[in-house]
């Protein structure tokens, strides 16, 4: 059940851990991985009419949660949630960047307005809740996790929005990691690849209406969808296990700057690695366009 305001705890007794978007998919299973490993957890969404599904599955591994109302886009509410977490709990041990919004389209025929969208929810909310909980982690000597993608190391066709700000996280936090760990807070992305969730869904992809409207792109769009189609049903991974994965990340000494959640990430994120021309990665996403 849903937790009510409580005393400040003390850090000897309680560590709190906040998590967004946790509706569904990785934020949700997060939300109960870290409840059952013992964390005080601080659950948000952006629509509270949505959290049945994770108050199910809370009361199925028979652990508690505090839901919460965050619109990560909305500054006021971002700030709300921030101190109101601080007031009732005492401090913020964790902040668990999460909340995303997929985005499949390419440059021509994209809206700019929709770009910009893109990088609003996975690049800039990201940043300026991390703002905001910073003072509170450096007090706590505290955790800043964000949950990337592979798509934060590899560009990948008709995902030039999404990769965008996934690699514009992953430079922000790789910059700031020594710096806050100067002031004792330790910084890291997690990195799935393909995962079992409802975050495909959520971006309300109409797929035959993104091929109908692709003009001179109909070709590259049917092959990269069919791609995408087979990736998720045939080799996604659990939303329980990069919640694992995320948990294992929050206790880690020494925490890498980059976590993977499986082999197959681990695999495919090195191709970039030790691509120092571009052509190993371009020879591989090149493939999931051609049609003959």
């Amino acid at each position: 059940m849903t937790a009510p305001p409580v005393a400040a705890t003390t850090k000897a007794n309680r560590r709190t851990v906040l998590i967004t978007g946790t509706s569904s998919g990785i934020g949700l299973a997060s939300a109960v991985a870290t409840a059952a490993a013992g964390w005080t957890t601080v659950a948000t969404m952006r629509d509270l009419t949505r959290a049945a599904a994770l108050q199910r599955a809370a009361d199925a591994a028979g652990v508690t949660l505090d839901i919460r109302q965050l619109d990560v886009t909305d500054p006021a509410s971002a700030g709300d949630c921030i101190s109101g977490v601080v007031a009732d709990y005492g401090q913020i041990d964790a902040l668990i960047n999460n909340a995303g919004a997929a985005h499949v389209g390419t440059l021509e025929t994209d809206d700019l307005n929709e770009i910009r969208a893109c990088l609003e929810v996975n690049f800039f909310a990201v940043i300026a809740l991390s703002k905001l909980a910073l003072p509170h982690l450096r007090a706590s000597k505290g955790r800043l996790l964000t949950i990337s993608s592979v798509g934060g190391i590899i560009g990948q066709p008709f995902n030039e929005a999404y990769c965008a700000a996934k690699f514009a996280v992953e430079g922000f936090m790789e910059s700031l990691t020594p710096v806050a760990a100067a002031v004792g807070v330790t910084v890291g992305v997690v990195e799935p690849g393909a995962v079992a969730s409802e975050f495909v869904n959520n971006a309300g992809l109409d797929m035959a209406a993104m091929v109908a409207g692709a003009g001179a792109y109909t070709a590259p769009l049917g092959a990269y969808l069919d791609r995408v189609t087979s990736q998720f049903a045939g080799n996604a991974q659990a939303a329980s296990d990069v919640a694992a994965t995320i948990v294992a990340a929050l206790a880690a000494d020494p925490l890498p700057f980059r976590t993977q959640t499986s082999d197959w990430a681990r695999q495919f994120v090195a191709t970039k690695i030790t691509d120092l021309d571009g052509s190993a990665v371009q020879h591989l996403t090149g493939a999931w366009v051609r049609t003959g």
